[in-house]
């Protein structure tokens, strides 16, 4: 299984840190299943064109974390997790784009209230009809 994860070289942000934070919204956005298979550290690492070192790392924070089990002689896979950290990654990267998108604003000398009308005015887009 190749996975959809797709990296930045020029990003501040640690390579093997962008695996393990895509893998769990692969995770948390039911995209991966519990019990899923994932591919070998050296087969992802060799599809991300990444060391295998910083494979392994993202692999074993995500076991620390609990969003993956390794099992001897059978592979990496998926763990079951509950709702409540599913939401919490959501909410997480969610929090995240609106921090950037404010940041941005204010970058450009936007008031609250100019932000607040464009937040509104993007969302009406995506209201029911």
């Amino acid at each position: 299984m190749k996975l959809p994860i797709r990296l930045s070289k020029q990003s501040r942000e640690p390579i093997y840190h962008q695996i393990e934070k895509q893998i769990k919204q692969l995770i948390a956005s039911g995209h991966l299943q519990a019990g899923t298979p994932l591919p070998s550290i050296r087969v992802l690492s060799k599809d991300l064109q990444v060391s295998t070192i910083t494979t392994r790392r993202a692999y074993q924070n995500l076991e620390q974390d609990g969003f993956i089990e390794t099992i001897q002689g059978r592979g990496t896979f998926v763990k079951a997790i509950d709702s409540y950290l599913k939401d919490e990654v959501k909410l997480k990267n969610i929090t995240k784009q609106f921090d950037q998108g404010i940041q941005t604003a204010f970058a450009y000398n936007y008031s609250q209230k100019q932000i607040k009308q464009i937040f509104s005015d993007v969302l009406k887009k995506y209201d029911e009809s």
